[in-house]
């Protein structure tokens, strides 16, 4: 059988057909509109043959009369595979269902067409075979005519409910289709049903190029099938190989022309063969990525990978917390893999600045327009607004939105405010059309709903961070002016410091020289040198003596912060025997604890090692200690004085049984003016001075305070000295033994004099 042209483009276009149906099969099994378009591939292949082979002249007579039986079996089972394949493509609402009675009959009707009422014999006309039809052929063309007003019906309603990409895809299926069935019904039934013409007949199925046509543009456009990656990888497929074919075959046909080649040997012509093959095989990878790139910018001009959109994204989102910067970056991003003519972003007023529109041009929107969209937009419900998918009872918001150039509308809602009526948002985004002219798809929609929730949370933090910034600008002027007031307070209290501290120093070296008179001669009375006392007049003075030795002592604190104040606070070292010392003050303070009926008890060491000491100082400290453990001792209670040696360190401690001190103000006892509760409760009169002296004191000559309380227990002063530190040079043992002589003269001289009557 000879390929004849009208054969040739037969078999190509059932090729097509059927190739076409079994990817889309391969690519979804379970969908029922793919089993339908294979069904309708299959048929309209299995018709354009089976119609090519029914005029075949040089045929067996029986052989022809099938193949026009199956020619009108064909067209049957493709419109009824039809019907289904369109019916999948429309909304639900206007899904039409083949009842039963239907189905069977239209099986009932095709089937006819294998037996002799329809189809009751053949002879030829002409060129052709012309048919012979049988009584039931009316009841075989109405039925197409049905199944055939039963497709305009669908696609009609179809197109009219349908939205964006569905719709143009339907329309362009609906042209296809009708233009297809138009032609065949015009060569195929009209003329030769009821003109008895059929000639026209082997031109009928050729129309079904079209269809191949419309379906192969609705899979690259508007995403038929959802297969347009297998067609694009099957036509650059395809093209590598005719091209590399061509390359191939043009090669070996101008060498083997040549003289040259003719003349070599077989084996020389076999190589030359295989190393055209070997170049061929290493041309072909970069024909294969040539054709890959051209039919990607065909199929996917719009096309991007989610993931890696993604990810841009989010760097972009953490690329920068300044409110501006991050939209203008988040827009690029948007625009460039949307591809998109535009993106911008509006977002409300805030506390510290009006309405932002931000992203990758300016454009001026009619404030009228914003007031519009704004008071619309919060009650649809939903987050991402197209034009295109914009029902009709939304009519003014699409020509606002059409009027700006605004294809895309993204409301930037917190995803669990998208469906409460009134609720704004922060603001939204704008996208232009695409620069492709092709519809925002599904897919872009969801993208733009997923990206509008993680934007909103990065505006939130963007906006906090405006706010802080501002608030830090408002906290950091009024820091400022406080901290201008405090200076001028500080200044003040310095002022006032330094007179208090000239005052306590003038007042206390004006006080120093009376009470030490007052001292003087209270101890010549006491001592009976003014003549004999009795024993309330004794008891009375030692009470005047024992005051202002306390008022002496309080005056030596004064004059002791003084000198801290200006730096004049010395310690002038002597060799000290402590425990000596110690006898002393405990000796004076003898008769005051008989008083308050305390016990207080001291144990001398039999053998103490001097130490390098300030005595003055020291003597204070100690006398400050018992003094105070007297008084806050209650009557009947303990003092004990214990002072010991240790191998490294001698250690002084003064234990009573009195109120303590509360944890809570411990931490604070050893600061300037600083009394626990308690302690001015029992003495109000006290200054705090005394231990704050105390720490300073010993601190100064290398020693460490020894100091704990238990609330209402009694508590434990005292201190530590290093035996090292302030071991007494030898060389000074002599000059001290002569210095000790000569002070005890000039006392005991001194006395004498005072006992003489003036």
């Amino acid at each position: 059988m000879m390929l004849t042209p009208i054969l040739t483009l037969d078999i190509l276009i059932s090729l097509v057909l059927v190739g076409l149906g079994s990817v889309i099969l391969i690519r979804n099994n379970r969908v029922l509109s793919h089993w339908a378009f294979l069904i309708f591939a299959f048929s309209s292949a299995s018709w354009i043959l089976s119609n090519y082979f029914s005029n075949d002249q040089h045929l067996h007579y029986g052989i022809v009369l099938i193949a026009n039986r199956f020619t009108l079996l064909y067209p049957g089972l493709a419109l009824a595979s039809l019907m289904v394949f369109v019916s999948t493509l429309v909304p639900a609402s206007i899904f039409i269902k083949y009842p039963r009675i239907l189905l069977t009959a239209n099986l009932a009707a095709f089937a006819l067409t294998l037996t002799p009422w329809v189809v009751a014999a053949v002879h030829k006309q002409g060129s052709v075979y012309a048919i012979d039809f049988g009584g039931l052929a009316a009841v075989y063309f109405a039925m197409l005519f049905i199944d055939l007003a039963l497709i305009v019906v669908v696609l009609t309603k179809g197109i009219r409910k349908s939205k964006g990409d569905d719709k143009l895809r339907l329309k362009m299926i609906a042209w296809t289709s009708l233009t297809v069935l138009a032609i065949n019904f015009f060569t195929n039934v009209f003329l030769p049903f009821f003109g008895n013409l059929f000639q026209l007949t082997n031109l009928g199925p050729l129309s079904t190029a079209f269809m191949v046509g419309g379906l192969l543009y609705s899979i690259a456009r508007y995403r038929l099938f959802n297969i347009r990656l297998a067609i694009a990888r099957s036509i650059a497929y395809l093209l590598s190989f005719s091209l590399i074919g061509v390359i191939y075959g043009a090669l070996l046909i101008a060498v083997s022309s040549s003289a040259f080649f003719s003349n070599q040997p077989l084996v020389f012509q076999r190589s030359e063969y295989i190393a055209f093959a070997i170049a061929t095989a290493f041309v072909y990878p970069t024909t294969k990525r040539f054709f890959d790139k051209v039919t990607d910018k065909i199929f996917y001009k719009d096309a991007y990978d989610t993931q890696a959109f993604l990810d841009e994204l989010n760097q972009a989102l953490v690329s920068s917390i300044e409110l501006e910067k991050l939209l203008t970056h988040c827009a690029e991003v948007i625009a460039k893999n949307m591809k998109a003519e535009y993106c911008l972003f509006g977002i409300e007023q805030t506390a510290f600045k009006g309405v932002r529109i931000v992203g990758t041009t300016r454009k001026d929107f009619s404030q009228q327009d914003i007031l519009k969209a704004r008071s619309m937009t919060p009650h649809l419900g939903m987050s991402v607004i197209v034009v295109d998918y914009l029902p009709a009872e939304l009519d003014k918001l699409k020509q606002l939105l059409v009027r700006n150039g605004i294809a895309v509308l993204v409301r930037l809602v917190p995803e669990f405010s998208v469906s409460r009526d009134g609720v704004e948002g922060l603001g939204y985004i704008m996208l232009g059309q695409k620069r492709s002219g092709n519809s925002y798809t599904p897919q872009d929609v969801r993208l733009l709903g997923t990206i509008a929730s993680e934007l909103v949370i990065a505006i939130q933090n963007s906006l906090h961070f405006e706010e802080i910034q501002r608030f830090n600008i408002t906290l950091q002027q009024q820091v400022n002016d406080a901290t201008r007031k405090l200076r001028r307070t500080n200044q003040r209290l310095r002022e006032l410091d330094e007179t208090k501290d000239d005052f306590i120093s003038m007042a206390s070296h004006q006080l120093r020289t009376p009470l030490t008179s007052v001292k003087g001669y209270l101890s010549l009375v006491l001592e009976g040198d003014a003549g004999k006392l009795n024993e309330t007049q004794a008891k009375m003075l030692r009470q005047a003596f024992s005051s202002s030795q306390r008022m002496v002592f309080l005056i030596t604190d004064l004059l002791n912060i003084s000198r801290l104040k200006t730096g004049k606070f010395v310690i002038e070292t002597t060799p000290v025997d402590l425990s000596a010392l110690v006898q002393e003050e405990v000796e004076q303070l003898h008769e005051s604890a008989e008083i308050k009926q305390i016990t207080l008890s001291f144990t001398k060491p039999a053998a103490f090692p001097k130490l390098m000491l300030d005595e003055t100082k020291v003597r204070q400290v100690i006398m400050n200690y018992i003094d105070n453990a007297l008084y806050y001792t209650p009557v009947g209670g303990k003092v004990a004085v214990e002072l010991t040696e240790k191998p490294a360190t001698v250690e002084l401690r003064v234990v009573d049984s009195g109120i303590g001190v509360p944890k809570a103000e411990q931490p604070h006892l050893f600061t300037k003016f600083y009394r626990a509760t308690n302690a001015r409760k029992a003495r109000p009169d006290g200054t705090g001075l005394g231990l704050f002296m105390a720490k300073k004191a010993i601190t100064a000559q290398g020693g460490s305070i020894v100091f704990s309380s238990h609330e209402g227990h009694g508590s434990t002063f005292g201190f530590v000295f290093s035996k090292t530190r302030l071991k007494v040079p030898e060389n000074i043992s002599a000059v001290q033994h002569s210095l000790t002589a000569q002070i005890d003269a000039d006392v005991a001289a001194d006395k004498k004099r005072q006992k003489q009557p003036a």
